[in-house]
């Protein structure tokens, strides 16, 4: 596969090539790695396009977890609890989930249970493939790249999509980068508060 197209949000890609050359390129490779035809094999049952052969998103998102563990990349879940009072989320987001359980049990706060999962993790990195249904970006550009960002787990995270000519050869669902892209846009220059790099991908 090749990447199309880049997206740079708060200087993330700046950034990675400052600090995190080696982690960026390994990303890269394992891009140009995965041959997109072998996993055209999901058939459509679309009234428009019955028979016709398309990307099958579980199997892109399976090759994508081969190559990435190759270098080490390994899933990551955050645990930490929730609450509905501004001023407590303020003050527990940063901390540990045992000093924010701590912090709660002292201030009497009933303890809310919660966790996020990021897809790939490595020395600060947060790495998410999304290949399946577009709603599952949104939460990942807004909260769980957030989450992570906030619990001091990663400093910046990355976002791989396909591009616009990908998603036509692939059932109804998938994101898209360029809606992505203005997604991101029309939140302003500042929101999400966290360095995002998105990667648009297609087939060579």
């Amino acid at each position: 596969m090749i990447i199309a197209d880049t997206y740079s949000h708060l200087n993330a890609e700046e950034y990675l090539i400052v600090h995190h050359k080696k982690e960026l390129k390994e990303i890269k490779d394992e891009i140009k790695n995965i041959d997109a035809s072998k996993y055209k094999t999901k058939v459509s049952k679309e009234e428009k396009r019955k028979g016709q052969l398309l990307y099958n998103p579980g199997e892109l998102n399976k090759a994508f977890e081969i190559e990435l563990a190759k270098t080490g990349w390994k899933s990551k879940t955050r645990t930490f609890f929730v609450s509905k009072d501004y001023n407590v989320v303020q003050k527990i987001e940063p901390l540990t989930r045992k000093e924010q359980k701590e912090y709660l049990q002292s201030i009497g706060h009933p303890l809310y249970d919660s966790s996020n999962q990021t897809d790939f993790l490595k020395n600060k990195i947060g790495v998410e493939v999304q290949m399946g249904k577009y709603f599952s970006v949104t939460y990942d550009l807004f909260v769980k790249h957030l989450s992570f960002y906030n619990g001091q787990i990663i400093n910046v995270g990355i976002e791989i999509v396909p591009t616009k000519k990908m998603q036509n050869e692939m059932s109804s669902g998938p994101p898209w980068f360029e809606k992505e892209v203005h997604n991101i846009m029309r939140h302003g220059r500042t929101n999400p508060p966290v360095p995002l790099l998105l990667i648009g991908i297609e087939p060579k």
